[in-house]
């Protein structure tokens, strides 16, 4: 096809998607009435507010700061609809729970594999006695920990959790994800275990063998058959917005991954292209949607409000799926592809910018009046912030593809924050508070330790900005030294060196807030620790009284 045509057809398609942004705004998509908002809601359920984590105390502040705000003052839930949800609560906690478990056994395994690679980036000669220990292997290893261990077993629990609800039916087919969890994880080891030996596929987040994906694909696929066993049984009329971004997830990942990985498919650039819109759109068009779907339900269930556009929600999700296919292109500026690809890509990056703008703008309409909520629900805490992270990041993205931008930032620690920012600010934040919200309903009991909430979200949050800033300005400075024909290479190594040890004390902070975590969550698990007021326990048969 005639290149110029090509480019014509982007501009035309991110013209008409704008015109239909200015048209959203002006035929009302910002009035909070649509129904369909409302659906994750009991009647007379809205205007409560709910956070398992917080003390009582904090509860009965959280619930204070909403009649603070003139809401009407609620009725009473409907006690059989709270019955249903406790039914459905109680179909996925199994399957919920050995996700989490999951989870989080990955997250220190990747987090200390991760802290380990920063600190060979300035100390080299540090544990160089195994080969596996060496930075090519274990920064790969940190890498697919997270990107197929920590990130896909927390989101697909998290979304198991939601779909029963939104759905009000009790989840279906959990016994053929759990068999898909076991396959998925085995090939997780299996794939860890290639890397660390030095047998890999030599592709950036795609290193694990392809014959090991095959049987990742299998667990994946059964993992996927509760969406669909529970959409057919479903008890509501309407999908909630979060449905389409999780099924959109779940549908997806094995297209992009059977068509990344088939073998002898690819080769020579068009091998290093694919990787490229693998390598981006598994985290726009997988973990990008569970994280927003996780957000469009927890959100506002807290603060007892719907979503202040329903209708821009959608706008939001279909902008996501029509942009964001192409973006990964701007990773090949000044490699050996044609214009057009890099073109088109820029022109998709920027017309990003919609549905980020369109979430973004959604979420602050409706946590407007309810900022301090935050004060007092660590669900919230985490989520907002998470939100914020991925309006930040995306932006940071789409300006980051254009050429001028992209000459400076290319090839240089720059990117490494960049990527963080959306992976972890972003993904791992909602996941963290999505956590905090899902298991003590599945457990039947609260958190013990409310403080250990809060070291848990300073230290990863403190950690985290050392980490994102100091390769943000390093990388900067890095890609300007770079470019200076004047300078020596090893002047862009050498500038890069205070901020690579501000990048490990960051890194420290991290591990020291997932340690926290993990240990607070095994204590939950094992129910060790004090017992405190549990008004927010949901299993079936102990909802009388109780708000779920």
């Amino acid at each position: 096809m005639n290149t110029a045509y090509l480019l014509l057809s982007a501009f035309v398609i991110s013209f008409v998607a704008l015109m239909l942004f200015i048209w959203s705004q002006r035929s009302g998509l910002f009035d909070r009435t649509s129904a369909g908002a409302e659906v994750i809601f009991a009647p007379g359920e809205i205007g409560r507010v709910e956070e398992p984590a917080a003390t009582p105390g904090e509860r009965a502040e959280l619930q204070g700061t909403v009649n603070e705000a003139r809401e009407a003052a609620p009725c009473p839930p409907d006690p059989q609809e709270l019955a249903d949800r406790a039914e459905a609560d109680a179909s996925t906690a199994t399957l919920v729970l050995v996700l989490f478990c999951c989870a989080v056994f990955w997250l220190l395994l990747a987090s200390t594999a991760g802290l380990t690679a920063s600190i060979k980036l300035h100390e080299p000669d540090w544990l160089t006695q195994q080969a596996w220990l060496t930075f090519g292997r274990i920064r790969t290893l940190h890498l697919n920990a997270v990107a197929y261990g920590w990130a896909p077993m927390a989101g697909l629990g998290i979304a198991m959790f939601i779909l029963p609800r939104v759905l009000k039916t009790p989840l279906a087919g959990s016994r053929y994800a759990l068999v898909g969890v076991a396959l998925w994880n085995i090939a997780v080891m299996a794939g860890l275990t290639s890397i660390a030996i030095g047998i890999n596929d030599g592709l950036e987040w795609l290193e694990i063998p392809w014959q090991i994906d095959i049987l990742m694909l299998i667990g994946g696929a059964l993992m996927a058959l509760p969406l669909l066993f529970t959409l057919v049984r479903r008890r509501v009329k309407h999908l909630y917005v979060s449905v389409w971004y999780m099924g959109a997830a779940l549908f997806w990942l094995p297209v992009m991954l059977v068509v990344a990985k088939f073998p002898g498919l690819h080769s020579g650039v068009q091998q290093a292209t694919t990787n490229w819109w693998y390598a981006h759109n598994v985290l726009g068009y997988f973990f990008t949607p569970l994280a927003i779907a996780a957000v469009y339900y927890f959100l506002p269930k807290v603060i007892g409000r719907p979503v202040q556009s329903y209708n821009l929600s959608l706008l939001g999700f279909w902008g996501l799926a029509f942009f964001y296919g192409q973006v990964g292109g701007h990773h090949l500026i000044g490699g050996p592809v044609p214009a057009w690809v890099v073109t088109l890509s820029i022109v998709q990056s920027m017309m990003m910018i919609i549905p980020v703008v369109a979430f973004t703008v959604n979420q602050w309409q409706t946590m407007n009046g309810r900022w301090a909520t935050m004060r007092h629900s660590p669900t919230l805490r985490f989520v907002v912030a998470g939100a914020a992270m991925y309006t930040l990041s995306s932006l940071q993205g789409s300006f980051g593809a254009l050429r001028e931008l992209n000459v400076v930032t290319h090839f240089t620690h720059y990117t490494v924050g960049h990527a963080h920012l959306g992976m972890y600010g972003f993904v791992s934040f909602v996941f963290f508070g999505a956590m905090y919200f899902v298991m003590p309903r599945i457990m039947g009991r609260e958190w013990p330790y409310v403080g250990w909430i809060t070291a848990h979200f300073w230290l990863v949050f403190a950690g985290f900005m050392v980490y994102f800033w100091a390769l943000t300005i390093g990388g900067w400075l890095q890609g300007t030294a770079m470019l200076d024909a004047a300078r020596s290479f090893m002047d862009s190594v050498a500038v890069t060196l205070p901020y690579l040890k501000a990048r490990s004390i960051g890194g420290s902070f991290m591990l020291a807030g997932h340690l926290v975590f993990i240990a607070h969550f095994v204590m939950l698990v094992m129910g060790w620790g004090p017992q405190r007021e549990t008004p927010a326990l949901f299993r079936a048969g102990k909802v009388e009284g109780v708000y779920a």
